[in-house]
């Protein structure tokens, strides 16, 4: 049993009478009387802790905690639970992880002690900003809503967020901890986001929750120098909002009046406020240079700390520490800038074209949906970093509709290339003429490294982005895939295989006549890097613990070289899963553990599909693992296994599984199984 609050947005008030709004702060005296067994936590420190007892005589345990700083509601936390804890001091600043009495033993959050204090510190650092708590207490709960929650004092995250087993050395579990502990630490010891300084009202979440997002990138690669800062940025930041931004009519900042009722509150906490907050900032920072944002964050935090402001309050101290210096230059103020970006839904496409050097701006949308009464009229200010012929160029601007850039006429040479938008430094797509994507595409054949690791996972990411909405024909993005036999970037393939294999079109693809074209497209540009990591497989796996992008990617490159019928692939996934069956304690390598289980079973025979069984109902399995052999066996190849699957008490299992989706699509995947698979489907569903 436990008790554990959560009040953001709306929620203190079903707590405790109060005026629940974030710019009505106040500070907080609180005090809970618990079970004796249990221990209770708030935002502050226990000042006291007595006993009383009720008219039936029972004991009580009264814990009084220390008025807390001035706040607002939704930061007032409390928990009461049976845990333990492990501590360490950080500058004073007391830091306790609680969790399950077993987790603690066990040491499963260590790894989340072992960074706290140094997070804390390194977000100090930067903002010139001492934290104003004596202590800071983080609970893994069992079960919890959201990843993680920033109450001042007391943050709360969900059992996965905050555990890392003390036997698992890979980077990306513990990449995930250090992202989201350093998200709430943002909150805590920085900045108006949200605790120190607070957003005026919710319509400017962006506030708290984009620039928490944007600091928790730079906390983690501190703790974890081994990630790469701007690839895990793009990757996991930038690229998926700008796929959900094109398609969602919503401005980052919200006028006051549109934000009315409980409802449209929670519909803020979505990835426009989180992802496309921190990409603002990111860009931001990068046109100002981080010395001068850093400064003007510092002048901003010291004048509104333990208060409020709106997104105006920032641009004004920006501007002022803009105009006090002169090696950057604008072409507009920062709030005439920055509010083209955050008061506007959607985002721009450049069109470049380099006969005359002219560059025009347009709303990106989906032009195959559009339709006559749609209005797409929004420009932005542009800040366009630039590369001609592998040298970067000085920073410029696009403050109209279209603009000449003589600068950027290109001579008749084919090695006379321009590439905008450098590492996706911008929160826009770029559409280039035919003339440059042609150059662009030799050059990727004959020198790829020419083009920056990340502006080639853009080129990529955007030239498929442009064939989706009807911008370019899908010739033209697969022109730039011809040289991806010399791509050794998993991250970038990774792009690569969401866009011409899509995880829930595989079985789709594979019964039309697009299958063979893409085997014979795909596998011999794919060949080169699975050979490289197939190597590390067969002989050192534990050599890929540090290689965050292999433990995130590695298994679809896997997955689809066996779908592809690489025959090597399913050698190999027949040989690792006969050492398991000959010996369980033999662990199949986690990174492709998935497809390994799959195709095993695919071109086993019923002794594979019925080790699958068995491991499945194993009682020390754990649920991925169950996910994983549930899955496995619905790879079967034989039209009675199939049959025996969906007929073997797995049905309920099944549609209450979180890969049903993926399952069904597997079993369809031939004709025998797509004709068994639907009639059991449309019986039981």
């Amino acid at each position: 049993m436990l008790i554990a609050s959560q009040m953001e947005p709306t929620y203190a008030r079903r707590v405790y009478p109060c005026f629940d709004e974030p710019a009505m702060k106040a500070t907080f005296s609180i005090r809970i009387v618990h079970d004796p067994s249990y221990v209770s936590l708030s935002n502050m420190p226990a000042i006291d802790v007595s006993e009383v007892k009720d008219e039936n005589g029972s004991l009580w345990t009264v814990t009084t905690f220390n008025t807390s700083l001035k706040m607002s509601t939704y930061l007032t936390a409390f928990v009461i639970c049976d845990f333990d804890y492990v501590t360490r001091t950080e500058r004073g600043n007391e830091i306790r992880i609680w969790a399950r009495k077993e987790a603690v033993k066990n040491g499963y959050v260590d790894y989340a002690l072992n960074i706290t204090g140094p997070i804390f510190s390194f977000l100090e650092d930067v903002l010139n900003i001492s934290y104003p708590l004596p202590k800071t207490d983080l609970v893994a709960l069992p079960d919890f809503g959201a990843g993680g929650m920033e109450n001042w004092g007391l943050m709360i995250f969900q059992e996965a967020s905050l555990m890392n087993l003390p036997s698992d050395e890979f980077t990306s579990r513990k990449a995930m901890i250090a992202l989201v502990v350093s998200h709430e630490l943002g909150h805590q010891a920085c900045e108006w986001f949200g605790n120190l300084v607070t957003m005026n009202w919710w319509n400017d979440l962006w506030l708290n929750e984009g620039l928490a997002s944007y600091f928790e990138y730079l906390g983690a690669t501190f703790v974890e120098p081994k990630l790469s800062l701007d690839k895990i940025f793009y990757v996991h930041v930038v690229q998926p909002v700008l796929r959900e931004d094109s398609e969602i009519v919503r401005s980052l900042s919200e006028s006051e009046d549109k934000i009315k009722g409980s409802f449209s509150l929670m519909s803020l906490f979505d990835n426009i406020t989180y992802s496309k907050g921190a990409s603002i900032t990111w860009m931001l920072s990068g046109f100002l240079t981080e010395k001068l944002f850093i400064r003007a964050l510092t002048s901003y935090l010291k004048e509104f700390s333990f208060s409020n402001a709106n997104q105006d309050d920032l641009w004004t101290h920006i501007q002022m520490v803009v105009d006090g210096q002169d090696e950057v230059q604008l072409p507009a103020s920062v709030k005439q800038i920055m509010d083209s970006w955050t008061c506007q839904n959607g985002f721009p496409v450049l069109t470049l074209n380099l006969t005359t050097g002219t560059i025009r701006q347009e709303q990106f949308f989906n032009k195959k949906n559009r339709k006559n009464t749609d209005s797409y009229n929004n420009t932005w200010i542009i800040p366009i970093s630039w590369m001609r012929n592998g040298s970067s160029q000085p920073l410029t601007w696009l403050d109209k509709s279209s603009k000449m850039f003589p600068e950027m006429q290109v001579s008749e040479s084919e090695y006379d290339w321009i590439l905008l938008n450098v590492n996706l430094s911008g929160y826009y797509r770029v559409n280039y003429d035919q003339l440059n994507l042609k150059r662009l595409a030799r050059l990727l054949e004959t020198d790829p490294k020419a083009i920056p690791a990340v502006s080639r996972f853009q080129l990529i990411d955007d030239v498929f982005a442009l064939t989706d909405f009807g911008y370019v024909p899908i010739e033209t993005a697969l022109e730039l895939t011809k040289y991806l036999a010399k791509e050794d970037e998993l991250f970038i393939w990774n792009v690569v295989l969401l866009n011409l294999i899509p995880d829930n079109l595989e079985s789709i693809l594979k019964n039309y006549e697009v299958y063979p074209l893409l085997k014979k497209y795909l596998l011999k540009r794919m060949l080169p890097i699975y050979h490289y990591y197939a190597g590390f497989i067969h002989q050192n796996v534990d050599a890929l613990e540090d290689d965050y992008f292999a433990q995130v990617y590695l298994e679809k490159l896997f997955a689809t070289a066996c779908w592809l019928g690489l025959q090597d692939c399913l050698d190999l996934s027949s040989e690792l899963y006969a050492k398991w069956m000959d010996n369980p304690e033999h662990k199949i390598p986690f990174l492709i553990r998935k497809t390994v289980c799959c195709y095993g079973v695919a071109v086993g025979s019923d002794k594979e599909w019925n080790f699958a069984w068995k491991m499945y109902n194993h009682t020390d399995s754990v649920e991925e693992d169950e996910d994983i052999l549930l899955y496995a066996m619905s790879c079967a190849n034989e039209p009675w296994l199939l049959y025996r699957y969906l007929q073997y008490g797995l049905s309920d299992t099944l549609f209450s599984s979180n890969c049903t989706s993926a399952i069904i699509s597997h079993v369809v995947t031939t004709d025998i199984g797509h004709r068994i698979a639907w009639e059991f489907v449309t019986e039981n569903w």
